[in-house]
């Protein structure tokens, strides 16, 4: 058994049992079989972790280390990620159904988050601003916010955390992390490295539970927590937003995408084609910046579909432990469900299924075709609403206008993708297109130095490069008077 499959929280630098005794199965979404079991935890074992996350902030034990210690520290959480890796990708293969490979790449990337702000941790650098009058020196600091609430994922188990924490923890917060139902296992893997790292206790806690809107509430009115962080739906960030709102919280919602995925005439079609299977079926199609809505200019329609019809028939789809599984299941039942009820619909308003459009039943219970859609309806769900899952809706378009038109017809604005070789034609969509994030004839766009964030309703703040960190601190102005220079 992996020593980093864990069965308890971590509160205060001890791990614990709920404090009604109760647990919840872990299952693997491609059998179904339970790969463990964990801690169903309320708002009392949450304030637990919030009162201890307090004690190691106000008593310095975080915060009043210099930021070289905390970087140093920090760096020693990185190399003890990337020494487990193989273990931390088994876990998160087998209780996120994702392919092994993948979740190798997951903690690379996610492991680079926490590298790149072991780094930042020693570039929080403040200002010295010219004074109006000359016996005066304006100075501004950032300081950490406090206690800052972590709630993360299933579908990046690892690297939502990492992008969170070693933001926050660079800056000198301390932190509280309710991981996702369906993927606690990964985050307390990560957390007892914390813990080898030596990391002083108090300062990361996790809590699991299968009921979190308590746990939310919690997080959100406690005047004990100072910010909150938020990784998941529209529909949920907004009732934390709400809540958060008489504390005047400082929150970071990464909420819903529905990106539009835009191939002009003037595109290299074989680097669309690889850029929509990048972008659209890494983790079955189950990630915030998967390409969601694909517009194809007439020229070069036919070419494309041609194109990517191969490509999507010839995925491997299987259990995920295989090293060439490139497909795996849905995340459990309710995902399978919504998936199949677009389908549905979209067959139903006569669109065009191309390839795929069926449940895979001889696989496993969750298993879904990679599907591809045609002649959309405009009053089709695929048309409308974010997928979520291994579906491609493809619609024709005629000119640059129309396309942008359509592609900023929506309240989400997370990512957005365009494959064209006009130069001029880049410069004009890439500023056009109502989203946080672009990418140019590429389908990967996240990394560790690009700030990661949405508009409209795909949220607020910034993760990731120098920008991730101001979510963790405050402003601070001094005024120095009455100084004397002669």
């Amino acid at each position: 058994m992996s020593s980093l499959l864990l069965s308890k929280g971590l509160i205060d630098g001890k791990w614990v049992s709920a404090s009604i005794g109760e647990q919840f199965e872990v299952k693997n979404p491609a059998n179904g079989q339970v790969i463990g079991s964990v801690p169903n935890m309320n708002a009392k074992d949450a304030q637990l972790a919030i009162d201890a996350a307090k004690r190691a902030f106000y008593s310095n034990e975080w915060s009043g280390l210099t930021a070289k210690q905390r970087s140093q520290l920090l760096k020693n959480w990185y190399h003890l990620i990337e020494k487990n890796t193989q273990e931390i990708a088994e876990i998160m293969t087998a209780e996120s159904g994702k392919p092994i490979n993948e979740s190798k790449g997951e903690v690379v990337y996610g492991n680079s988050f926490m590298e790149w702000f072991a780094e930042e941790a020693r570039r929080i650098y403040g200002e010295i601003v010219p004074a109006p009058v000359q016996n005066r020196e304006l100075m501004v600091l950032k300081q950490p916010l406090g206690v800052a609430a972590l709630i993360t994922p299933w579908n990046f188990p690892l690297a939502m955390i990492t992008r969170k924490a070693g933001a926050a923890l660079a800056a000198g917060c301390t932190v509280v992390i309710k991981p996702a139902e369906d993927t606690p296992l990964t985050a307390l893997a990560v957390a007892k490295l914390a813990q080898d790292a030596g990391i002083p206790k108090g300062v990361v806690n996790v809590v699991t539970t299968n009921k979190a809107a308590p746990i939310g509430d919690l997080f959100c009115k406690s005047p004990d927590v100072h910010g909150i962080s938020f990784t998941g739906s529209t529909e949920v960030g907004k009732i934390l937003y709400r809540q958060s709102a008489d504390g005047v919280k400082k929150v970071s919602l990464e909420l819903g995408g529905n990106a539009p995925f835009i191939v002009f005439d003037s595109a290299n079609v074989e680097k669309a084609v690889e850029g929509a299977m990048a972008s659209k079926f890494r983790n079955c199609g189950q990630t915030c910046v998967s390409a969601n809505r694909f517009f194809v200019q007439e020229g070069i329609y036919d070419k494309f579909i041609e194109g990517l019809k191969a490509r999507v028939e010839s995925l491997k789809i299987g259990h995920g432990s295989s090293a060439d599984t490139q497909i795996g299941p849905l995340i459990n039942t309710m995902q399978y469900n919504k998936i199949c009820g677009f389908v549905e619909d979209a067959v139903n308003k006569n669109c065009k299924v191309i390839s795929g459009g069926k449940p895979l039943k001889d696989v496993g219970e969750l298993f879904y075709a990679p599907t591809i859609i045609s002649d959309i309806a405009p009053e089709a769900k695929i048309y409308n609403e974010e997928v979520f899952g291994p579906i491609v809706s493809i619609i024709k378009f005629k000119t640059e206008e129309e396309a942008l038109k359509i592609a900023n017809a929506s309240q989400r604005g997370l990512a957005g993708y365009f494959f064209s070789e006009d130069i001029q034609q880049v410069f004009r969509v890439a500023r056009r297109l109502e989203v946080g994030m672009v990418g140019v004839n590429e389908g990967l766009i996240s990394a560790a130095e690009a700030p990661f964030g949405g508009v409209k309703e795909s949220g607020i703040g910034r993760e990731g490069c120098h920008h991730g960190i101001d979510e963790y601190t405050e402003i601070k102005y001094i005024c120095l008077g009455n100084l004397k220079y002669n």
